[in-house]
């Protein structure tokens, strides 16, 4: 009997893989699951595009600023720019900050509803690797990675998207000085700081959905689809 207790209380060996590995298993996942991580995507290219576009076009109308264009500084008059006093720099107004913070709230929420059904799909998947030995640490930085390349990829598409279009929008209503005067400099951090804001929106958004995953027991996994 104390040889069956002894026994009973050897601790087993849980399953560690190298850091490369969980990238292969984490880019398998989404090809599997294409379509589903394509809705994700999308969302964080929609909410990061249009972040993209707002700060490209706020760098744009400071560049006119500074040409001193008064055709251009009219068109942004009419078109209801509040342009600074005293040749101050331009700044996005309380709308543009308001409707830009709800179109990331939205983006975030609807990263973890995807990633939650996602969970809930792969709980046979989930509960093998725990039967297997795999760590709690091992499954939530597998849909940490995930979150990253989804985040890198769509925030990549939306930073370019957003600059490109609000570059060529500004090109067709302003004419050559939108792009004369443009600080280049500016568009390349604006770009950056998306593509960064990007993939925090996408761990944010994952975090929940993957502790849970992480928590939960092998047994409870293997029946959640039953």
């Amino acid at each position: 009997m104390e040889q069956i207790i002894k026994k009973i209380n050897i601790p087993q060996k849980q399953v560690v893989l190298p850091f490369v590995k969980s990238v292969e298993i984490a880019v398998k996942s989404i090809k599997s699951r294409f379509f589903r991580s394509l809705i994700t995507t999308m969302s964080l290219i929609l909410a990061i595009s249009f972040y993209s576009y707002i700060k490209t076009n706020s760098t744009v109308i400071s560049g006119i600023l500074v040409s001193q264009n008064k055709i251009a500084m009219e068109k942004l008059s009419t078109q209801g720019y509040e342009l600074p006093v005293n040749g101050g720099e331009y700044t996005t107004s309380p709308k543009e900050r308001w409707i830009l913070f709800l179109s990331l709230l939205v983006c975030v929420v609807g990263i973890v509803n995807t990633q939650l059904m996602a969970v809930a799909d792969r709980f046979r998947e989930i509960g093998t690797m725990k039967c297997l030995g795999a760590l709690d640490r091992f499954i939530l930085r597998l849909f940490l990675i995930e979150a990253m390349l989804q985040g890198i990829i769509g925030a990549g598409l939306g930073a370019f998207a957003g600059a490109v279009i609000a570059l060529l929008g500004s090109f067709i209503k302003f004419g050559s000085v939108a792009i004369e005067f443009v600080n280049v400099n500016d568009i390349i951090i604006s770009i950056v700081i998306s593509i960064c804001l990007g993939c925090f929106l996408s761990i944010i958004g994952v975090l929940y959905p993957a502790l849970l995953a992480a928590r939960m027991q092998p047994i409870e996994a293997m029946r959640g689809r039953d």
